[in-house]
């Protein structure tokens, strides 16, 4: 069900036509939010990296791209975080229940800072990682 509605949202911010590309956000949020014992370190690391960088550090979804292509240039060896038993108290099916446009957009930004917020006891060796 989540997954199906992941889907949907993707396609709504592939179409997006704002040049931050809110598609990363989506991308990163849902795999922090759904990350479980079978996750590759790379995908959660890159999914914590994200949204550090544009919650943090303001980065646009293009921006995030290009850090993330850094990391993977630049680093073999990922670190495992803990997963948090709650990941947020917004999930994507909240997101695409809301009205498209800016008040969907909004709800986007609400969902990744939730997710960020979820993993705050990762927070610290996520921008360390990053640095």
């Amino acid at each position: 069900m989540e997954e199906e509605k992941y889907h949907e949202l993707a396609y709504y911010t592939l179409a997006h036509p704002d040049p931050e590309f809110i598609h990363q956000y989506i991308v990163d949020a849902y795999a922090a939010q759904t990350a479980n014992a079978q996750t590759k370190p790379i995908k959660l690391a890159f999914a914590l990296a994200g949204l550090y960088l544009h919650i943090e550090k303001k980065y646009s979804g293009k921006e995030v791209q290009l850090a993330h292509m850094k990391m993977a240039k630049n680093r073999k060896n990922w670190p495992v975080f803990e997963m948090p038993e709650n990941r947020g108290e917004i999930r994507v099916s909240d997101v695409v229940q809301t009205k498209p446009g800016r008040d969907r957009d909004m709800m986007i930004e609400k969902w990744i800072i939730s997710v960020w917020n979820a993993y705050q006891n990762c927070h610290a060796e996520v921008e360390k990682m990053v640095s």
